[in-house]
């Protein structure tokens, strides 16, 4: 099932689309039998009704009704954490569904202030790590990177910015070459983006970037309008480089505690 891609013209319309959307197409996700709910029958469309999930969520039809059509309601922590549980979200679709209803999940902790040095701070540690190692932002742009980093990654990384990571995967055709399995890795990289896209939809520069990369790449114009989120995970990396051949790394990522939107991104010799 695809998600629309709706026009940004009013983010907290979008926003509120974006969320009717992902709700609608997780509920046709589900399989009643995990409800419980006995199948007789033919159904006229895949997963569960609005009504199963409203009864399994104790929320009112009408009000998941209107929030899967994008209306301005309010929406309750609670009721979104019940019908989180019921329509089965993992953890990074747990944390999407948050995101665009503007509201904190009750069960994560509150990630603090930030007190102004994080960037600082990450560059200095990006300095200091001895294997490829980058810093990151929401919108994937590279805030800092070491010499290991730039090695591995020459011809981007040893060549004057800005650095964005999307637009290298999607944009630069020596990501095809580096990245050994370019798609399974590119499909993971923007499925993890959309959860930070989903808390950032007022931010006009990330608009700007996803414009310019649906235009200039048909490929990720057809995995933007794809469905799949997933939080960050380490494993494997594969690079075929042009010079030291195949390079196998296991990645780390670390999010800045008082900055969720940076991470620490650490390749480490497998």
């Amino acid at each position: 099932m695809k998600l629309p891609v709706p026009p940004f013209e009013d983010p907290a319309a979008d926003q509120r689309h974006l969320l009717g959307a992902f709700l609608r197409d997780r509920r046709g996700r589900l399989d009643p039998v995990v409800l419980g709910l006995a199948v007789t029958g033919r159904r006229r469309t895949a997963g569960l009704r609005r009504e199963e999930v409203a009864a399994d969520a104790g929320i009112s039809a009408t009000w998941l009704t209107w929030l899967e059509q994008g209306r301005d309601i309010q929406a309750s922590p609670q009721a979104l954490d019940r019908l989180a549980r019921t329509l089965r979200l993992t953890g990074a679709e747990r944390a999407y569904l948050f995101q665009l209803s503007g509201r904190r999940d009750p069960r994560q902790p509150d990630p603090g202030q930030d007190d102004g040095g994080a960037c600082a701070r990450l560059r200095d540690a990006v300095a200091a790590i001895t294997v490829p190692a980058y810093a990151l932002d929401h919108r994937l742009d590279l805030l800092a990177w070491n010499g290991a980093a730039a090695d591995l990654f020459a011809g981007w990384l040893d060549e004057p910015g800005p650095h964005n990571l999307l637009r290298y995967l999607f944009l630069d055709p020596a990501a095809k070459k580096l990245l050994v399995d370019w798609p399974g890795r590119a499909a993971r990289v923007l499925a993890e983006f959309r959860v930070d896209h989903g808390r950032h939809l007022a931010d006009t520069g990330l608009t700007a970037l996803i414009a310019e990369l649906r235009a200039g790449s048909a490929e990720f114009a057809a995995r933007w309008a794809g469905a799949d989120i997933r939080g960050r995970e380490g494993g494997e990396r594969l690079f075929q480089h042009p010079v030291h051949g195949l390079r196998r790394y296991r990645q780390m990522t670390l999010s800045v505690e008082t900055r969720p939107d940076l991470r620490l991104v650490m390749l480490l010799p497998d």
